[in-house]
């Protein structure tokens, strides 16, 4: 594997995604990542959260590196590798599916009919010049991916609702294209016709948050990492009358 070029951070920016960290160990860095901030590659940023982990390289060995993406403007718990026998085996356990990832979206208008179920939609990417983006498809359609959500109505009301979602496969923009297909997308996404307003208030952003993460540890038993809501989705819930159950980061470590 070609080895990656160091990338130069200013101290404000080492010091920033030190920030971010709620967990770490020998093996992985969890880090709560906010909105706006691109994974990797970012379009015009000119450094990515990929790319601020420099920030903990050590001489001589390998910096760490993210086992997965976020959206940008998704927030949420984010994990990396701090060794390369780390990062294998992660991978490995992603490609197998034991990972599993939980998400907060808050959707309009109201709940979703069930109010709880499973969205099993084939999907197929779509580019238009540098951008690119999902649509649900037939399952014979010749670029069609499997993609199936499960999901769970938390609280809500006549213009919104607080959803739990659980991504069973990890196609990109799915949690977003899922909902948007039962006509009930996420608030702020404009990409698949979610509500720039929510009950007469704006959505800051996309709505979601990557709140929890439960994977096998490279060093044995299930850890599962759980991250808060940030300050701009707590306050639009405070302001909609939907209470989640306690956000509280943590980690649970069973061996």
């Amino acid at each position: 594997m070609k080895p990656l070029r160091p990338v130069p951070l200013s101290d404000d920016q080492a010091a920033l995604v030190r920030s971010f960290v709620f967990h770490e160990d020998s093996s992985v860095l969890a880090l709560n990542k906010p909105p706006g901030l691109s994974s990797q590659g970012g379009r015009g940023q000119v450094v990515t959260l990929d790319e601020m982990l420099w920030a903990f390289a050590r001489p001589g060995k390998a910096r760490p590196r993210l086992i997965h993406r976020l959206d940008r403007d998704t927030s949420g718990v984010i994990l990396a590798a701090r060794t390369q026998p780390a990062a294998s085996f992660l991978g490995k356990a992603m490609m197998a599916r034991k990972i599993t990832k939980t998400y907060l979206a808050l959707v309009t208008p109201g709940a979703p009919d069930p109010a709880s179920g499973r969205i099993e939609a084939p999907l197929r990417r779509v580019e238009t010049g540098r951008e690119a983006r999902m649509l649900v498809c037939e399952p014979d359609h010749a670029d069609a991916e499997s993609a199936e959500t499960r999901y769970r109505t938390l609280c809500s009301n006549d213009s919104a609702a607080l959803l739990e979602v659980f991504p069973r496969t990890g196609r990109m923009h799915q949690i977003r294209v899922h909902l948007a297909s039962i006509q009930r997308a996420i608030a702020g996404d404009a990409w698949y016709g979610g509500a720039l307003a929510v009950g007469g208030l704006p959505a800051p952003r996309l709505m979601l948050h990557a709140s929890a993460l439960t994977f096998p540890h490279p060093e044995g038993g299930q850890m599962t990492l759980r991250a808060p809501l940030p300050d701009d989705f707590a306050h639009l819930l405070a302001q909609l009358g939907l209470a989640p159950a306690d956000g509280a980061s943590g980690v649970e470590h069973v061996r």
